[in-house]
């Protein structure tokens, strides 16, 4: 009976973490949460024995398309699997799938069909993917249209030696499955942008993926490194997007999300950075936030040279559920940086460090009254614990897709 009574506190002991996260009160009871374990086990298992959609990796964007062997028949399942302010972004579904099979990018004005860019100006709901492994070198910036999705599994493709992409005043875009690196700035240049439409396009800044006044936009397993400015960045009034498993890494401004201290229309933003991987070569801004609300859930920090989030302009910031590494460096170890105002001004914003892991002398500073109305607006989806990082960003950046078994 000792030995019983033993084991079964032992399962309480590993089990507390879980069981604390969901469950606000304290049972007193072993035998009642083993009990409630083994249920909720099964259940979890009757559902996934439903069906193939469910791999229980514990990542719902994953878990909702991975398992699928059939996914290249399946490609547009994966509007169906966005999570957090982004989760209505569905790109090209129901769209027809255009087949990419030109690198090329001879002419911004008149591309040619077969070319990502001839593909990416349509007027119609498009599900885009590539022939073959490519390195697309765009002659200027890839100006997308509405209703767009950019995905690059079962193929190798790079996006990369030139601009890169720009969201502008457009709504629905999907990118998944691409490398995006060493963008540089374009412009001073005609630009196509629809069917109907080309332009004068100034100088651009050199991101990897610009979202400019865009809403419902989600970028998904993408990997990103060393763009002349930001790997993304969001401005000008743009909101309802997801930035997930993503591998960012050699970059010195990884991400900024706001235009400026003084563009208040941004007030409204709502970005969630989900599941990435901020990896080795990184220096700062992961993100960089302006006025609005984002929620920073299950990402895992492993290198900054200077901070990882920090912001201006009193933005709201909900931290959980993060694993942060600090740096070795003795004056790095700060997680948050509030930039650009006073103690006595910067104290009031609302940032906040919940189930965060803080390793190698890591800390957070946490400012503001944290009201749950400010909070609510910068809640996406439910953080899992810290201590499962490891496991939910294992697969971040670009995915090996063969056709005929599971990513």
């Amino acid at each position: 009976m000792a030995m019983h009574s033993m084991q079964l506190l032992l399962v309480f002991s590993l089990l507390t973490p879980f069981i604390a996260s969901s469950a606000p009160a304290v049972v007193s009871d072993p035998e009642l949460i083993v009990h409630e374990i083994h249920k909720s086990i099964n259940e979890s298992v009757a559902r996934r024995n439903l069906g193939y959609l469910s791999c229980g990796t514990g990542n719902p964007i994953d878990d909702c398309w991975r398992c699928d062997p059939n996914w290249e028949s399946n490609r547009q399942r994966l509007a169906d699997c966005a999570i957090g302010f982004g989760k209505n972004a569905i790109g090209g579904k129901n769209g027809r799938i255009y087949v990419v099979t030109d690198s090329g990018d001879d002419d911004p004005v008149n591309p040619k069909p077969g070319t990502l860019r001839h593909a990416v100006i349509q007027d119609e709901p498009l599900w885009i993917t590539f022939q073959h492994d490519m390195v697309i070198k765009l002659k200027e910036e890839l100006i997308m249209n509405s209703f767009k999705t950019i995905d690059g599994r079962g193929a190798n493709v790079h996006i990369a030696g030139g601009p890169c992409i720009t969201i502008q005043y457009v709504t629905n875009i999907i990118i998944h499955g691409i490398s995006i690196h060493d963008c540089k700035p374009g412009g001073n240049a005609m630009v196509r942008s629809s069917p109907r439409h080309y332009g004068w396009r100034t100088i651009s800044d050199g991101d990897g993926v610009s979202l400019f006044g865009a809403s419902h936009v989600w970028v998904d397993h993408c990997s990103l490194s060393n763009c002349a400015d930001g790997l993304i960045d969001a401005i000008m009034g743009s909101t309802a997007v997801t930035i997930s498993n993503n591998y960012m890494t050699h970059h010195d401004k990884v991400m900024l999300l706001g235009h400026s201290d003084s563009y208040t229309q941004d007030k409204n933003m709502q970005v969630t950075i989900a599941f990435n991987h901020f990896g080795e070569g990184l220096v700062q801004r992961m993100p960089r936030c302006r006025h609005g609300y984002f929620h920073v859930v299950n990402n895992d920090y492993t290198d900054w040279e200077m901070y990882a989030i920090g912001g201006s302009a009193n933005p709201t910031i909900n931290s959980q559920g993060n694993r942060f590494l600090a740096p070795d460096k003795r004056f790095s170890k700060e997680v948050t940086k509030h930039e650009d105002a006073p103690e006595s001004e910067w104290k009031n914003w609302n940032w906040r460090s919940e189930g965060d892991l803080m390793l190698n002398g890591a800390f957070f500073t946490p400012s503001g009254a944290g009201t749950s109305s400010s909070y609510a607006r910068a809640s996406s989806l439910g953080a899992r614990p810290s201590s499962l990082v490891g496991a939910l960003t294992s697969n971040a950046g670009i995915l090996s897709c063969k056709k005929g078994s599971r990513c």
